[in-house]
């Protein structure tokens, strides 16, 4: 079976924690899916922290929270994702 999915320009942008994990503030993947953009991230490294990180961030796809099977979800064109590690804070009212 032949794999049609088109590939497009995936920007993962990683911010703080996710930024110090990945050791980059940006990179970019040819792929079909944010799942597999962050797949080949993955990949590219074999720190546990850098999974780890990836588990427990927010995702934003173009400003939209992503989760689940959403990031399986084929793409037709060109995507920014957002890698939102967890951090602590709030408001004090």
């Amino acid at each position: 079976m032949v794999d049609t999915t088109p590939m497009v320009t995936i920007s993962l942008y990683y911010w703080a924690g996710a930024k110090a994990a990945a050791g980059v503030a940006v990179e970019r993947f040819e792929a079909g899916t944010v799942a597999d953009a962050l797949r080949c991230a993955r990949a590219q490294r074999s720190d546990p922290r850098f999974d780890q990180m990836l588990s427990v961030s927010s995702l934003l796809v173009d400003g939209v929270v992503v989760r689940g099977d959403a990031l399986a979800r084929p793409l037709e064109e060109p995507v920014r994702v957002e890698i939102l590690p967890p951090f602590a804070g709030g408001s004090v009212c």
